[in-house]
């Protein structure tokens, strides 16, 4: 009876073995197969405002900014203006020594006075030379009618032939002198002309003198700050081939610029007169506000990345911000009231599936292969995750983007799907899944 007994209690007891064997390994299995059903990260569409937006980097300037030269060469004598002073257009800024430039005045007046004296003796020889001139042509006319008398009286008789062509010779002499005085005359006329010409040169050269000797004496140009002074006094300025950039200027600090470097996939939605915040480093919990005045139509190409130069006005009325900061700028560039939102990544997700099934799938949901591949005219495909965890493909025209989420403009997309943005993928897994276990199915 003990045995019987004992039997059977081993006899329950394999059995309840048995069975707890059989559930840990259904179990196992179970898991198992769940294990390599693919995991996906979804994200649930919903509605709201979507404003887009242009980001770009760019560096406050002054409206105006102006480089000082020097025209001329020469010693820093004096400097009457340094950094952040305020200055008026026409305020002496600095002052070369005019030793050597005052000394070439001086010349020039002296060749100057010279020039004028001769030219006033020259002009003084031509009244002599044109007297002697009217002189022989008076004793011409004379000779002529004298030997026009002797020719008369050889004629009738009263005088010899000597006495004739003693006159007739006189009368060529004369003519002679009149010739020789009027070749003096031109001469002397050539001369003063040539003393007028240089006068005239030699006027321009104290012009020139002058102007050099105003030219060491640096003045502002316009009204506004020093941004930058590049001399100090004993510094030697040489003006040989370019004006040495002495000082800047900047105008009116009030009224600034931004250059944004934008890139020229973004130059097509920026609008002249659009709305602009902008924040700089210095005033990190601070936006301030301007408006694109122009896009600058002069590319700047860096390894292959082509940007415009974006300006941005705006008003500085305390000075806060500095020419040369750093601003980081976003450009509104549309926006779209009460829109279905596609998050992003679901826009750019792709099941790891092989080809041929997915384009498989996309025959079947009627997905073009402009949708799937170029996403010409918008259009591009996102995929929701329905019951079963069956994924389905679904072509969508989108419209503007805040960088998080894009407008949906047609498809069949509704707020409260849930759209896959992510795949977890396990070791070793390829292929499909039936539907139902994290598979593909049909409509």
């Amino acid at each position: 009876m003990a045995l019987r007994d004992s039997y059977q209690a081993h006899k329950k007891a394999y059995f309840a073995a048995a069975g707890c064997l059989v559930l840990i390994l259904g179990f196992w299995v179970y898991s198992q197969a769940k294990s390599k059903d693919p995991k996906y990260t979804t994200s649930t569409v919903r509605r709201g405002d979507l404003t887009s937006a242009v980001q770009a980097t760019g560096t406050i300037n002054a409206l105006t900014t102006v480089s000082v030269g020097s025209y001329v060469s020469g010693t820093v004598q004096y400097i009457f203006a340094d950094f952040n002073t305020r200055v008026r257009s026409g305020q002496v800024l600095a002052q070369l020594d005019p030793a050597i430039y005052e000394a070439q005045v001086l010349q020039a007046r002296g060749n100057l006075e010279n020039a004028k004296d001769n030219l006033a003796t020259l002009a003084a020889n031509v009244q002599v030379d044109q007297a002697a001139l009217a002189k022989a042509q008076a004793n011409v006319k004379y000779q002529v009618a004298t030997a026009k008398r002797s020719q008369d009286l050889f004629l009738a008789g009263v005088v010899s032939a000597d006495s004739n062509d003693l006159t007739q010779s006189t009368l060529g002499q004369a003519q002679a002198d009149v010739q020789s005085a009027q070749a003096a005359l031109e001469q002397a006329k050539a001369q003063l002309q040539q003393a007028r010409s240089q006068v005239t040169a030699m006027e321009g050269a104290l012009n020139a003198a002058e102007t050099n000797l105003e030219y060491t004496t640096i003045l502002a140009p316009i009204d506004g700050t020093v941004v930058a002074r590049n001399i100090d006094v004993g510094q030697s300025v040489a003006a040989t081939l370019q004006a040495p950039n002495v000082f800047t200027v900047a105008q009116d600090l009030t009224r600034m610029q931004v250059y944004a470097a934008t890139d020229e996939s973004d130059t097509g939605n920026i609008r002249v007169g659009a709305p602009v915040t902008f924040a700089v480093d210095a005033f990190p919990n601070e936006l301030f506000h301007g408006r694109v005045s122009a896009v600058r139509l002069n590319p700047t190409t860096i390894q292959n990345v082509v940007t415009y130069n974006t300006i941005i006005d705006f008003s500085n009325p305390d000075e806060k911000l500095l020419p040369g900061e750093t601003a980081y700028v976003t450009i509104p560039t549309g926006h779209a009231s009460d829109a279905i939102e596609i998050p992003n990544p679901a826009l750019t997700f792709k099941p790891n599936i092989p080809k041929p099934q997915l384009q498989e799938l996309y025959r079947q949901y009627d997905i073009s292969r402009e949708a799937s591949t170029t996403h010409l005219g918008g259009w591009q495909v996102v995929w929701k995750l329905g019951p079963n965890k069956v994924l389905a493909p679904v072509a969508v025209q989108c419209g503007i983007t805040d960088y998080s989420n894009t407008q949906l403009l047609q498809g069949d997309v509704h707020e409260g799907d849930v759209l896959v943005i992510a795949q977890q993928t396990q070791p070793g897994m390829t292929g499909q899944r039936p539907p139902g276990f994290g598979g593909f199915g049909p409509r």
